[in-house]
């Protein structure tokens, strides 16, 4: 999948997932950090991977987002 289209899905699931959050104020409580805030630091550490190349193995943005939440070390 080209990396532009893998960006735009990532923003997408991101975006769906800091909604949900900021409904339940689950991350802010835990991490002293608003929702959105949190998701957009995320975001911007996985965007600048996929622009590296980092996640060219994976076919769409839920896959690479689902296997950053299991193992925050694919960002390093």
């Amino acid at each position: 999948m080209n990396r532009n289209q893998l960006i735009s899905e990532v923003k997408n699931e991101y975006s769906l997932l800091a909604s949900a959050e900021n409904s339940q104020a689950t991350v802010q409580s835990v991490t002293n950090v608003s929702p959105d805030a949190y998701y957009e630091k995320l975001l911007d550490k996985v965007v600048g991977k996929i622009s590296d190349g980092g996640f060219d193995g994976y076919k769409t943005g839920k896959d690479i987002v689902e296997a950053v939440a299991k193992d925050k070390s694919l960002l390093l």
